[in-house]
């Protein structure tokens, strides 16, 4: 049974929101009802009618198709251990989760942005820098640049919303965001039987993930309802998911929870495209955490977890270091130590061998 306003039942289906009610001054009320709804008590949401073009979205689908196609030398070209950014192609197994080994290929984009750094600067500002793309016919960053910009506009003005059923000024979210953004977009080759794609996590590089599930029958999607169910998120044509990154969690003060999810690879391949909306890198964990203290402490925090997703930290509150972007910087060098020991060797021991 779907929950409904007001219970605190595990969830065991999400809610698709029409964002078109949003210009319906009549129909308003409902959406931000439904919204904050999904965002304390799901963390999971699917939004329809939400203003990205089709062509845009299609024109995505089959350039993504012809990158994974390349060979291994062409996609070699534009490895992600080129990229102080950690920008670019990395291979099956190239991560873990959860201390096993993902099955999965993607390649990493982000705002196009020049790369600024010099010495003497926040070592994390580096993370920010100009994306790599493959040769492709047609060529593909037009085609990403497009999608990124059209998606960021979505995510921005989906904040408002946000702003709004939670009881806040429009445009109180826009002041944590960055000015770059990342996407990925992910192919999950076919198994034999059911295996890791991506393991149990919560999203930690973002505000909202905006999560276009591209192979409209393959499935392999899931969220972890507050009963320790896996529940399945189909893909459902023309929408979105949407769901909670873990900065929210920490600014709303457990209000809205970062949902746990995984993928499980499927016996067919599949694709999709996450985009993971920009928090602003300096951002301190005082001002995090102190920005909206007053408002949310009166709320009752109703998104309980399951033991499961209790046990996935966030790396930002609970661990050492004081701003967002060293956070992420760790988190990456972690993930992706070839680029750490080629880029950031002053700081990878201590970032891989620290608890």
């Amino acid at each position: 049974m779907t929950t409904t306003p007001g219970s605190t039942t595990s969830f065991t289906s999400v809610p698709i929101l029409d964002l078109a009610q949003a210009n319906d001054p009549a129909a308003k009320p409902n959406l931000l009802k439904q919204l904050r709804f999904a965002l304390t008590e799901i963390g999971f949401l699917y939004i329809k009618n939400h203003g990205v073009p089709s062509e845009i979205i299609s024109d995505l689908v089959h350039t993504m198709s012809n990158m994974f196609d390349l060979s291994q030398v062409e996609k070699s070209r534009v490895a992600l251990e080129n990229s102080p950014h950690f920008l670019g192609y990395s291979g099956e197994g190239s991560e873990t989760t959860g201390g096993r080994t993902d099955n999965r290929e993607q390649y990493e984009f982000a705002t196009e942005l020049e790369d600024r750094w010099t010495e003497g600067m926040p070592l994390y500002e580096r993370l920010k820098g100009p994306c790599q793309y493959p040769a492709t016919s047609p060529p593909s960053q037009p085609i990403i640049e497009s999608y990124i910009s059209h998606i960021t506009t979505l995510s921005t003005n989906f904040l408002t919303l946000v702003a709004q059923c939670l009881d806040l000024p429009p445009l109180t979210f826009h002041s944590y965001l960055s000015n770059q953004h990342r996407l990925k977009l992910v192919h999950y080759p076919p198994s034999s039987t059911p295996s890791q794609g991506v393991g149990p996590h919560k999203d930690s590089s973002g505000w909202f993930t905006f999560l276009l599930q591209a192979s409209p029958s393959i499935g392999g999607l899931q969220a972890l309802n507050k009963a320790g169910q896996w529940i399945d998120i189909p893909a459902i044509p023309d929408t979105f998911v949407v769901n909670i990154g873990q900065a929210f969690e920490v600014i709303t003060h457990g209000v809205c929870k970062a949902t746990t999810h995984r993928v499980l690879s499927q016996t067919a391949e599949r694709y999709s495209v996450p985009f993971f909306q920009g928090v602003r890198l300096d951002l301190t964990k005082r001002e995090a955490l102190d920005g909206l203290r007053t408002h949310f402490e009166t709320w009752e925090s109703r998104g309980g977890e399951s033991a499961e997703g209790r046990e996935i930290d966030s790396a930002f509150l609970q661990g050492r270091y004081d701003t967002w972007g060293e956070s992420q910087l760790r988190t990456k060098i972690r993930s992706h130590r070839g680029v750490g020991r080629k880029f950031y060797a002053d700081v990878y021991e201590r970032y891989v061998n620290e608890d």
